[in-house]
């Protein structure tokens, strides 16, 4: 559930809660098929103006808490509250191989009802910020995996979402692109954003104000 952003809005009070989150798959052939819990009542608070890195071994749930999160897959019991919109990187990225990169930010400017002076305007910032301006006019099926993944990135960031939720944004990105990333990060923290990062992993520690973990199904603090 959304609700409109209110005046006064600090870094102590969540822009996003989820409670109780919980989430089993069928697993095996019947007559034996069964239920296998992935999420065991998660609850989880992110504040205005942090970053967090949510991790977790292969399997322990996070791509499917955070496809909860943001609506594209149903929780079992639970709730999520956020404030304001929300940007989201999956892992793999959802896009069209006929449009180029200036058309695929054009489709999601329209579907993010911006105007379009506000979309080009964010469009060359994004080109800017993590380098691909070259890649304007072409195609997705002709981009290598690194430059799809920055079309991914800046797809999520084009509105200016009050919460970002990035699942393993830097894979495939070289050093320098992983650079360009973190500066996008800390120039969000300081303008009262949120980041929500997901990984198997984390390196660069310092870089998080908390790291999550997602443990038997629950998540805990790092």
């Amino acid at each position: 559930m959304s609700t409109p952003p209110s005046a006064g809005t600090g870094r102590t009070r969540p822009v996003l809660h989820a409670a109780g989150i919980e989430k089993a798959y069928p697993r095996g052939l019947w007559p034996h098929r069964r239920r296998t819990p992935v999420l065991r009542g998660v609850d989880l608070s992110l504040s205005g103006g942090e970053v967090v890195g949510l991790v977790g071994e292969n399997g322990s749930g996070k791509s499917t808490l955070m496809k909860i999160l943001v609506g594209a897959l149903a929780a079992d019991t639970g709730t999520v509250d956020y404030v304001g919109r929300l940007g989201y990187c999956p892992q793999e990225p959802v896009l069209y191989e006929r449009l180029t990169c200036d058309e695929h930010f054009e489709l999601y400017g329209h579907a993010y009802a911006m105007p379009a002076d506000a979309e080009r305007t964010a469009r060359r910032e994004l080109y800017e910020a993590l380098g691909f301006e070259r890649y304007a006019a072409t195609r997705a099926d002709r981009l290598s995996g690194g430059t799809l993944a920055k079309l991914n990135l800046g797809l999520a960031l084009l509105a200016d979402p009050e919460v970002l939720l990035l699942d393993e944004p830097y894979a495939g990105f070289d050093f320098d692109t992983y650079l360009r990333f973190w500066d996008l990060v800390a120039e969000r923290r300081h303008s009262g954003r949120t980041v929500l990062i997901i990984s198997h992993f984390v390196t660069d520690q310092e870089r998080f104000d908390r790291i999550v973990h997602l443990r038997d199904g629950k998540a805990v603090p790092g």
